[in-house]
This record gives C-alpha cells, structure tokens and sequence, in this order.
C-alpha cells in the first residue's frame, strides 16, 4: 500500500525509525483492525516526496515513512501509520488524525521542505523536447503563443524513458520541467492528441497548486475552464481514451 509514489535518483538509504514499532501497533488496535498484528518493521527512508509505503507478507509488515516526517511531531507520524493501517484493513482513518496530517502535509513549511528535497533527490531530464515522431519544442511554442500569449516561461521539456501505464504527462514545479510519456512518442498518435497533453502541463505551469477543502487541488475550476478551450479538445480526447 502507498500513498504517494516517490522516485528517487540517489542510493536507497534507510534507518530504522525508534519507536515505529510500537506507535503502529497502537494504532492498529486504536482503528479495530481484524487479527493479529503483525510484526512491525519501520524505517525512514529517503522518498523524494512525501511518500509511505507498507508491506505485508508473512506475518511482517515492512513500513517505510518518508523521512520528511524524522523531525515531524508524533501525531503526524500517528496520522501517518493510520492512514497506511486503514488502507490495508479497510478501516476509516479518524478525522482528527486525518485533519493532523493534512495540516501538516499542506504547511507551506512542508512544502518547501519537500520542494527542496525534490531538488536533490528527483530524476531530472536533460531538455531533449524531440522524439521519433514529435517535437515539444515549436508545440510548446505554439501553444504559449495561441493560448498563453506567449507569456508561459518555457520549462525543460522532455519525454521519459520507459513508457507510463498510469498517465501521459507530468509537470514537475520542484524541478521545472514538463515530461511526456514515451508512449506518446508514436507515428499512430496524432499531434493534436499531443498537443493536449503539453497544453495540460502547461495549464500546471500558470496554475500551482493551491490548497482546498480536501487537499491540494491541482484542477481548479478555472484550470478546467481553460483546458477546453483547446481546439480539439473533445477529438483529442476521444483519442486518448480509446489510446489508453
């Protein structure tokens, strides 16, 4: 189980979190999880986000915290351990822990800590903005042009290298860039289909995210508002979820 994904570009370094063991065993019992508990093994490791994975195999459970959280107070780390216990036992986090870490998580503290962890631990592309079949660069030009008035300040653009399962595109503030996934990158995908994808990321660009009622909030209504406003949005994204 994880709530975040975290990719990292250093080696993976981890120590083990004191007491880990014992505040998860106390939150399993304080959410009801069903049986026994197993045998908690908790460490902090070096996330390039705010991420928190948990594993379960025989009998153990192999927890790792972000280590975002090593100096965070205990009833974040509490808040922490909850919401990675009900996911697994499909139990309700309690509303005062789940208030505690979003708090926590939404701080601008913590987003600058995370921002500057992102810095030196993310993957960072080189600017190679061509591929095979398509070219980021006069496409972003383009569009900066058509929909931005030519005011959007262009980030490092580039294509990933493995193909994605779970998105097309990804704009990453802490590192300024915009990555397309390589699946796109293919005679058999028209530009326009493209074009959307990079004007999406764009959109990430002159809209931050910005805190809400349950969360962040990536797509604010005025995001939305102006992502249709592309040309061929409806046909662009026929395409796409057919592509997928």
């Amino acid at each position: 189980m994880s709530l975040f994904a975290g990719i990292l570009a250093e080696p993976q370094r981890a120590c083990h979190l004191p007491g880990g063991d014992r505040i998860f065993q106390r939150i399993f019992t304080r959410l009801g999880c069903q049986g026994r508990p197993p045998a908690f093994v908790v460490e902090l490791y070096p996330y390039a986000n705010l991420a928190h994975t948990m594993r379960l195999r025989d009998g153990v459970a192999r927890v790792r915290i972000s280590d975002i959280l090593r100096d965070a107070p205990l009833p974040v780390v509490e808040a922490a351990a909850a919401i990675l216990l009900a996911q697994m036992y499909r139990r309700r986090v309690p509303s005062e822990l789940r208030d505690v870490y979003r708090q926590f998580a939404l701080a601008h503290s913590t987003r600058r800590h995370i921002a500057r962890v992102r810095r030196k631990r993310a993957r960072r592309i080189e600017h190679r903005p061509g591929g095979a079949s398509h070219d980021l660069a006069p496409m972003f030009e383009a569009l900066n042009q058509e929909y931005f008035g030519g005011r959007l300040p262009q980030p490092r653009l580039g294509w990933s290298k493995r193909a994605w399962t779970s998105q097309f595109g990804c704009f990453d503030p802490s590192l300024n860039q915009i990555v397309m996934n390589r699946r796109l990158d293919s005679s058999e995908v028209p530009s326009f289909a493209v074009e959307l994808i990079l004007y999406h990321e764009m959109l990430h660009v002159k809209h931050p995210l910005r805190a809400a009622a349950c969360g962040l909030q990536a797509h604010s209504p005025e995001f939305r508002a102006e992502e249709k406003r592309f040309r061929e949005y409806a046909r662009a994204r026929k395409f796409l979820e057919h592509f997928r």
